[in-house]
């Protein structure tokens, strides 16, 4: 009786959909966060009497067959990359991209990955860097002495200095896209690294055809709808207990059978 095995592999399924959905919801705070969606597949199919097959000398054929299937299982977690809203903070440093793009960060070992979180700070040396002190790239320095900076939407950073009366560029923000943004790989620490189902990363200044824009003074909020996301969960809940059914029907028919006399 395949009924077991097949409500298992919903309950699997179904298992990792709450696993999906509860990262959403613990992320509905998170800086820049873009929330999963699991999608699932159906199994091969046993064909007890194949589609199509011949049913008689006469050439007439099968209209449909009998094909069984045996479960469910999961496909991928898609990421949703819809814009998250822009909410005003008032810090200087914190930046908002609206649109496509990543800010380009630098790991400790060299190595490049890419957020949509823009809470950057200044370090020791006046570099923008990100909480964790990684450098944003390419590398932007703050004079010590600078009473105002200004970061406009196409990324370029002026500051005022003390005894000025223009403030002076001292760099531009990079952001970078991807033909598939989805291919990203999440590390932790709302950044992502390119991989072969992503793409090379393009770079360009924001504002360009393609590119967004950014916001000093924002920062863009993750876009988990909770609303949505308590409506999945109860589904799934649902589903679950369905699948749990069947495994308690399939033993009750099994254990009925068995004791025939």
């Amino acid at each position: 009786m395949k009924a077991l095995s097949t409500a298992a592999t919903g309950m699997l399924a179904q298992q990792l959909n709450i696993d999906v959905i509860s990262n959403n919801i613990a992320n509905m705070n998170t800086t820049g966060f873009k929330r999963g969606r699991a999608e699932f597949q159906d199994l091969l199919y046993q064909n007890i009497e194949r589609v199509g097959a011949n049913s008689s000398d006469a050439g007439t054929v099968v209209p449909s067959g009998i094909q069984v299937g045996v479960g469910v299982r999961t496909a991928g977690v898609y990421r949703i990359t819809d814009q998250g809203s822009l909410q005003n903070t008032g810090n200087m440093f914190d930046i908002a991209i609206n649109g496509r793009g990543f800010f380009h960060i630098q790991l400790p070992d060299g190595q490049d990955a890419y957020t949509r979180a823009g809470s950057f700070q200044i370090d020791q040396n006046g570099q923008l860097v990100t909480p964790e002190g990684y450098a944003v790239q390419p590398a932007i320095n703050i004079p010590q002495d600078a009473i105002d900076v200004t970061i406009n939407e196409q990324g370029e950073v002026a500051v005022k200095q003390d005894g000025q009366t223009n403030p002076a560029v001292v760099g531009t923000l990079e952001l970078a896209i991807f033909p598939n943004e989805v291919g990203l790989e999440a590390i932790g620490g709302n950044l992502y690294l390119e991989s072969q189902a992503s793409g090379a990363a393009v770079p360009s200044s924001p504002g360009q055809p393609g590119y967004g824009t950014v916001f000093q003074g924002f920062l863009e909020q993750s876009n988990v709808n909770a609303v949505g996301e308590i409506t999945s969960m109860i589904s799934a809940q649902r589903a679950y207990e369905l699948n749990s059914k069947v495994i308690q029907t399939a033993d009750e028919m099994l254990q009925a059978a068995n004791n025939l006399r």
